[in-house]
C-alpha cells in the first residue's frame, strides 16, 4: 500500500456520501477529469478505514503511478488482486484511473461476486462506466461524480476570508486542489492549468476517441469557452464554423462535443419545456466543468462576466446536486430549471439590476412559472433588494455559500 500524503484536505461532503455505501458489496464508483482530486477521496477514505481497522487489509492500485504499469488488462488487474485478497476477512480494494485497464469490467464483475470485498474505483470517462460497468453489474454499484472544488472548499484549501477577492481568484482560477501547492500568481497558475487541460485533451478526449481532427477539435473547444452559456445546436455549430471556412458536419460536432462531456470537460446541458414537461431533442448549452481551464483557453476578459457568472451558478447547482436543464417557456428562457428529489428550483442570472427592464426581464421571465416551486436570480449586484414581487434575489457570492436548502433560500 502506497504512503498516504501527510496532509488530506477533507472534502466531506463526497465523504458524508460515500460512507453509508462503505463495507458493502455495491462498486463504489468516483468519476470526474483528472485532477479533480478523487486520488484524495480515496485516501481520506483508506485513512478513515485505516483508523477505524488498524489491521485492515487494503489492497490499491494507481494506474498513473509506473508500479502499476504491467496491470494493463482485467486479467493481470484480477490476478494481482487475487494474489493479496485474505479469506473470511474484508478486504478494501482501491483503483485509480481504472479506465486504463482493457476491459476492466470484467475483473471488478468477478471480484465483486465475493462479499467481503470492498471496491472503489474512480475514472476520468463518463460513457465507460454510465452503461458498460451498469450491464456488467447489474445494478451493484453507485456512483459519485466529483466536481473540482465548490467556493467554499477552495476558501478552505486556501485558508482565504469569505470577500470579494477570494471570489474573484476562484472565477478566475478555479478548483483544481492542487492549486494550493502554487503560489497564487496568474502566469505560474494558468501554465499548471494548461498543463492539465492538455493531458484531459490528448488521454481523454483524443487517444480514447482515436479522433484524427485535433485541429477542429481545438476549434471547437475555443468556440465553446468563447460561447459558454449561448444556446446551440450541433447544425447551428456548424453552420457558423462553415461561415469560418472550418466545413465539418453536425454529426461531428455532436460527437466531438459529447467526448468532450464525457471527458468532463464540459457540462452538456439540455432544454426543458417548462409546460409540456419534456427535452427538446435538440438545442444545449455548455458550460465548463472547471473556470480555469475555461479562462485558460478563453482568457479572462471584462466582457465575458455573465458568461463566467452563469458558469459558476451552473457548475454551483451541479455540486449541489440538482439535476440541470434550461428552460423553455413560450418565447422566454429560463436559464436554469433543476430537480432534486422531489423539489424543483428555477433561476435566473444577472450580471446586474439597475435597469428597470433588465429587472422586468429576469423576474418576469420567473413570475410567468405558474406553480409554487421556489424561484431565484442570483446576479453580481449586492446593492439589489432581496426580492422582487415575491422572487427571492441573492448575491453571487452568498449563492455560492449556500447549500441551496428550502432553508437557505
Amino acid at each position: 500500500m502506497a504512503k498516504l500524503p501527510n496532509l488530506l484536505y477533507q472534502r466531506q461532503t463526497y465523504i458524508d456520501k460515500i460512507v453509508p455505501f462503505m463495507r458493502t458489496p455495491i462498486v463504489k464508483v468516483m468519476v470526474g477529469h483528472r485532477r479533480v482530486g478523487k486520488s484524495y477521496i480515496l485516501f481520506q477514505l483508506i485513512d478513515r478505514i485505516k483508523r477505524e481497522e488498524q489491521n485492515a487489509n487494503v489492497i490499491y492500485i494507481n494506474k498513473e503511478d509506473i508500479e502499476f504499469i504491467d496491470i494493463s488488462s482485467y486479467k493481470e488487474l484480477h490476478g494481482y488482486i487475487s494474489a493479496r485478497l485474505v479469506n473470511e476477512r474484508r478486504n478494501y480494494i482501491f483503483v485509480d484511473e481504472i479506465q486504463e485497464i482493457d476491459d476492466f469490467r470484467i475483473a471488478i464483475r468477478s471480484l465483486a461476486l465475493n462479499d467481503n470485498n470492498d471496491i472503489y474505483i474512480t475514472g476520468s470517462n463518463s460513457e465507460m462506466f454510465s452503461s458498460d460497468l451498469a450491464n456488467e453489474l447489474g445494478g451493484r454499484y453507485v456512483e459519485f461524480r466529483i466536481y473540482s472544488l465548490s467556493y467554499l472548499e477552495f476558501l478552505n484549501f486556501h485558508n482565504l476570508p469569505n470577500n470579494d477577492e477570494s471570489l474573484e481568484k476562484y472565477t478566475h482560477f478555479g478548483g483544481l486542489p492542487y492549486l494550493i501547492h502554487l503560489p497564487m500568481e496568474e502566469p505560474i497558475i494558468m501554465e499548471y492549468i494548461r498543463s492539465v487541460y492538455s493531458t484531459i485533451v490528448l488521454r481523454d478526449v483524443i487517444k480514447r476517441k482515436r479522433i484524427r481532427n485535433t485541429a477542429f477539435l481545438e476549434q471547437l473547444i475555443r468556440f465553446l469557452a468563447n460561447n459558454v452559456g449561448s444556446l446551440f445546436s450541433s447544425k447551428s455549430i456548424s453552420d457558423f464554423l462553415k461561415s469560418q471556412k472550418v466545413n465539418i458536419s453536425p454529426n461531428q460536432v455532436s460527437e466531438y462535443a459529447n467526448s468532450l462531456a464525457e471527458a468532463f470537460v464540459v457540462h452538456q446541458i439540455g432544454r426543458y419545456d417548462i409546460v409540456g414537461k419534456r427535452l427538446f431533442e435538440r438545442g444545449e448549452k455548455y458550460f465548463f466543468e472547471n473556470m480555469g481551464i475555461r479562462n485558460a483557453i478563453a482568457g479572462y476578459k471584462p466582457q465575458d462576466r455573465g458568461k463566467r457568472l452563469e458558469n459558476l451558478v451552473c457548475n454551483h447547482l451541479l455540486y449541489c446536486g440538482y439535476d440541470v436543464k434550461v428552460g423553455t417557456l413560450a418565447t422566454e428562457e429560463i436559464d436554469f430549471v433543476c430537480t432534486r428529489g422531489g423539489e424543483t428550483l428555477y433561476v435566473q442570472v444577472a450580471v446586474e439590476l439597475s435597469r428597470s427592464e433588465t429587472m422586468a426581464r429576469e423576474f418576469g421571465n420567473l413570475l410567468k412559472i405558474n406553480d409554487n416551486y421556489t424561484k431565484l436570480v442570483v446576479s453580481g449586484e449586492r446593492s439589489f433588494e432581496n426580492s422582487y414581487e415575491g422572487i427571492e434575489h441573492i448575491h453571487i457570492r452568498d449563492f455560492l455559500s449556500s447549500t441551496l436548502t428550502p432553508k437557505i433560500i
